[in-house]
């Protein structure tokens, strides 16, 4: 007998062809809830060596659903969320796993029997909950203000505090939780208002019980009051600092920006700044300031382009009176024409020592060169300055750069520093362009996992069919819904 390792290194062995489908008609599903993702991809392997159908999503093809450790009315509310409307009544079989481990045994599809089956009680009555929320941020519409901000801050925390640990994971679905309880048309009073909603685990639900009988969550005030959170979130509040750098110093024993001024610790220019200005930077932005930066920008880029327009993005565009930053997008309707418009705007403000610190980067995006060959990233690379403003309390006359031996905003009272993110797009990418900078940061990153799902690839910068092989254009945002399948949802609902 040949080793195992020298098999796999050698040519393979003659027989039939793997994955081929023998059972066309049977299309299954392996729900990955408390299966896990491992053991979900393993026993897909193993029914397709055997020519069983796996469908890698869920999709009106799929004809069982099979599920491990969970309960009927589990999987159907699930279901649920995932059934497009007017299809509710297609017969799915929802399926334990004794179903599926005695169909891999026998090497076909075994009739299904009543112990294969999950049972899911029968909803009648008034009093029956009828969630049927989607299961995705894109799919529905977060107001601004809604009803359930003391369940969703204490979610949030936990959510920043898992990006304090690098948990990704764990950060994301308390997000999605808090996502779905702002989509609520009324606050939550009892558990049973939360049946059938999706995205919210065993973890979140258990945090959400001990606030609604108790008022608040022991874990969230262990974690709001805990150390490592409290200096983590005044690290991490540093301009020009992420969450890794923060860690580190945070090990080296540096709890607060002013520590770093007295340590030996070596910031780069970015970070000098940002602890120069920290007290400015953590204070809101309002969004009168907001639109008073946006006449400045305003003026800079018709001083060096006209015609070119500004457009205010980001929290602000979806309603926001307060932020921490402040983001425009720059273009100009000839496609072409906004080419190294940054660097003159930029000058521009230098020369009236209006900006504190800028970096620019220039545009690295190749269209020719993106999909298929490159992988799909939620970073966009538009020609982009980060910078902080200088904002002059009162409104400064801006027609004359300052006479030489002025002194700029150091010395003075009447300013503050505000983080300002200028970012110039061509025409044909504004649409994508506008729709990401919107955000919310979840709504975003759901509409990219919505377009993987529909077969295609969505940035910043452009919508690909990778089916079709091919660029889908639009010149608005309606029209990016429209190719991805979606109801369109204005700026202001998209808070997620």
């Amino acid at each position: 007998m040949i080793p195992a390792k020298r098999r796999k290194l050698g040519a393979p062995a003659a027989g039939p062809v793997a994955d081929v489908i023998r059972f066309p008609h049977v299309a299954v599903f392996l729900l990955e809830k408390r299966m896990g993702a491992s053991r979900r991809a393993f026993l897909t392997g193993l029914a397709r060596s055997k020519g069983f159908r796996l469908e890698d999503s869920y999709s009106p093809a799929v004809t069982h659903v099979v599920s491990e450790k969970n309960s009927g009315d589990e999987v159907q509310a699930w279901l649920e969320t995932q059934t497009p409307a007017g299809d509710a009544d297609r017969s799915v079989h929802l399926l334990n796993m004794t179903w599926f481990t005695e169909s891999m045994a026998a090497g076909h599809p075994v009739k299904i029997e009543s112990r294969h089956r999950l049972q899911v009680k029968a909803k009648s009555g008034p009093s029956a909950v009828t969630n049927t929320m989607g299961a995705y941020a894109c799919q529905r519409k977060t107001p601004l203000e809604h009803h359930n901000a003391v369940l969703t801050d204490a979610l949030l925390l936990l959510a920043e505090n898992a990006d304090f640990c690098t948990n990704e994971g764990r950060s994301v679905a308390f997000k999605r939780a808090a996502s779905v309880l702002k989509a609520l048309p009324g606050p939550v009073r009892r558990m049973e208002e939360l049946q059938g909603l999706p995205c919210l685990g065993e973890h979140c639900q258990r945090v959400i019980k001990e606030i609604l009988e108790h008022g608040a969550s022991s874990e969230v005030e262990m974690t709001r009051h805990s150390e490592h959170y409290q200096a983590m979130k005044a690290l991490t509040g540093i301009f020009g600092v992420g969450v890794k750098t923060a860690e580190q110093w945070h090990r080296a024993g540096i709890r607060h920006p002013a520590d770093l001024v007295s340590s030996e610790h070596k910031l780069n220019r970015a970070q000098r700044a940002g602890v120069e200005y920290y007290e400015h930077l953590r204070v809101p932005v309002t969004k009168a300031e907001a639109d008073r930066i946006g006449e400045i920008v305003k003026r800079a880029v018709d001083a060096v382009l006209l015609g070119a327009e500004i457009t205010l993005t980001g929290g602000f565009r979806r309603g926001k009176q307060t932020g921490h930053d402040v983001d425009f997008l720059i273009t100009h309707p000839d496609e072409g024409r906004e080419e190294g418009l940054l660097p003159k705007v930029v000058s521009w403000l230098e020369a009236r020592d209006l900006l504190l610190y800028q970096k620019t980067n220039k545009n690295s995006y190749l269209e020719a060169k993106e999909w298929p060959a490159r992988p799909p990233s939620n970073m966009d690379r538009f020609e982009r300055c980060f910078s902080i403003f200088k904002l002059q309390r009162p409104w400064a006359a801006l027609e004359e750069p300052p006479q030489s031996g002025e002194r700029g905003a150091a010395e003075t009272p009447g300013w503050k520093a505000v983080r300002v993110d200028l970012v110039v797009t061509p025409v044909s990418q504004f649409a994508f362009a506008l729709l990401g900078w919107t955000g919310s940061q979840l709504f975003e990153r759901d509409l990219r996992r919505w377009a993987g799902q529909k077969g295609m690839s969505l940035s910043s910068h452009a919508l690909y069919d990778c089916e079709q092989k091919r660029y889908l254009r639009a010149t608005s945002e309606e029209e990016i819904f429209a190719h991805l399948g979606l109801e369109y949802i204005p700026p202001g609902e998209r808070n997620a």
